[in-house]
């Protein structure tokens, strides 16, 4: 047996199944007892002046479930021959190329969708949001070019709101055999202070207009006084003002129709934002916006009908939005249920009359031995069937429907930023009210289709 020779290195036993040395192994064998406790710590620092070369693809980085490929898809499924034809670039001529209608229509819908309504902010979020990024797929878009096609295009948007509603009838998913129609007073881009009475207009305009003449007449006589560019900032501006002041004053009559007979001369109408009117609003202030009317199919939470009025009030708002639907579908609701600020007689008349049946609360009567629901002398018809329907336990359960549609489908819209317009103009308004509209379709159509699809498995 041999000895070990004490001027050799001791062989250390390595635990079998195992590579490498522990690090313990390693400073056993060094003579350590135990790891210094002293020093600076050793940790690895950010350098984010190294340069780096990332092969990859934004097709790679968005997940194949995410909400921008479902818009896209949608997109995609549109005729857009009408956005097409309007683009002037054609191949073999001259002229910019212009941006891919399909990109510009989904930025919007996405950007609606996640709450995102100002053009600069979108411009933003093109260039830093992986998500819009992915839509624009290296095309490059400016404010100034998507806020000009969210609010060009509004007859497209109806349109494409009509086709996108038809096709979901032709599906079986939506019947309208009762839809719910609700107002929503949304706040305008203007403040209270732009709000004038004819007289102070008519000095306005009067100033606006003396401004101009002495802009033109400065420019004819010193054509070098200024540049080229602050001569037509200037001179635009002094036109746009006078513009305003004019659309104000051809406002007035319309608000004075609205007043009564010893407040006609109360009237006011903005100098910023001439459709826009002063209502009351769910806080209990007053302050200029739009109602946005939504019609909702019940059974579904589909949007089938959309307008926006400068009006406060709902009443007055029911048989335009039966006639929208009949221009829209060819057909009427089989039921209308609406809160009481829409019943008006007139109305209720009207819609009975093209066969559609209206659920809607009976204004309690002052006389506190009459029954509300009990026909008057006064009472059409159409009205007096109305209150006895009303009555009725099974009209008092369907008119349930309606809060838990047309106000939910309202909340959701709050939800997505439909608390105040970035635009102005009626015909602007109605646009941002139909993208909504279109976004929350969409978004509604991909579950009714997965149920159906989940009913048949």
């Amino acid at each position: 047996m041999s000895t070990p020779n004490p001027t050799q290195p001791s062989k250390r036993v390595v635990q079998q199944g195992t590579l490498f040395e522990s690090p313990e192994d390693a400073a056993v064998s060094q003579g350590a007892a135990e790891v210094p406790s002293a020093g600076t710590p050793r940790v690895k620092r950010a350098n984010r002046q190294q340069m780096e070369c990332l092969p990859y693809a934004l097709e790679e980085l968005l997940p194949q479930e995410h909400e921008a490929r479902v818009v896209w898809e949608y997109v995609e499924g549109l005729d857009l021959t009408l956005l097409y034809a309007e683009i002037r670039a054609v191949e073999r001529h001259a002229g910019r190329t212009a941006i891919d209608p399909k990109i510009l229509l989904a930025l919007w819908l996405y950007a609606t969708l996640r709450g995102v309504g100002s053009a600069r902010e979108l411009e933003r979020l093109c260039a830093q949001h992986l998500a819009y990024r992915w839509i624009c797929g290296g095309v490059s878009v400016n404010y100034h070019t998507l806020s000009d096609f969210r609010t060009d295009h509004g007859d497209f948007l109806d349109k494409l709101l009509t086709e996108s509603v038809a096709t979901l009838m032709h599906e079986g998913l939506v019947d309208m055999e009762r839809v719910a129609q609700d107002g929503m007073r949304v706040r305008a881009s203007a403040g209270a202070a732009s709000f004038r009475r004819r007289e102070t207009l008519e000095a306005c305009l009067a100033e606006a207009e003396e401004q101009l003449r002495k802009l033109r007449a400065e420019l004819e006589a010193d054509p070098q006084a200024t540049t080229k560019r602050q001569k037509a900032a200037r001179e635009r501006a002094a036109r746009e003002r006078s513009e305003r002041v004019k659309q104000a004053l051809e406002k007035l009559p319309e608000i004075e129709a609205r007043k009564k007979a010893g407040e006609k001369d109360k009237a006011r109408a903005s100098t910023t934002e001439a459709d826009a009117t002063v209502m009351k609003m769910g806080d209990g202030g007053y302050r200029p916006a739009y109602n946005v009317q939504f019609a909702t199919d019940t059974a579904t939470q589909i949007i089938t009908g959309v307008d926006a009025v400068t009006s406060g009030g709902d009443q007055g708002q029911l048989a335009p939005m039966v006639d929208q639907h009949e221009q829209r579908y060819e057909q009427v609701p089989a039921a209308m249920l609406v809160d009481g600020g829409f019943a008006k007689k007139e109305d209720i008349d009207q819609v009975t009359e093209g066969g559609t049946k209206v659920y809607a609360p009976v204004q309690k009567s002052k006389d506190p031995q009459r029954d509300a629901h009990t026909p008057r002398p006064d009472d059409s018809p159409a009205v007096a069937e109305w209150r006895v329907r009303m009555g009725t336990a099974e009209a008092k359960e369907i008119y349930k429907e309606r809060a838990a549609t047309a106000e939910c489908v309202n909340a959701i819209a709050r939800n997505r930023g439909l608390q105040q317009f970035r635009v102005r103009g009626l015909l602007k308004v109605r646009a941002i009210a139909l993208l909504y509209a279109l976004v929350h379709n969409l978004m509604r159509a991909v579950a009714l289709r997965a149920a159906a699809v989940a009913a048949v498995a």
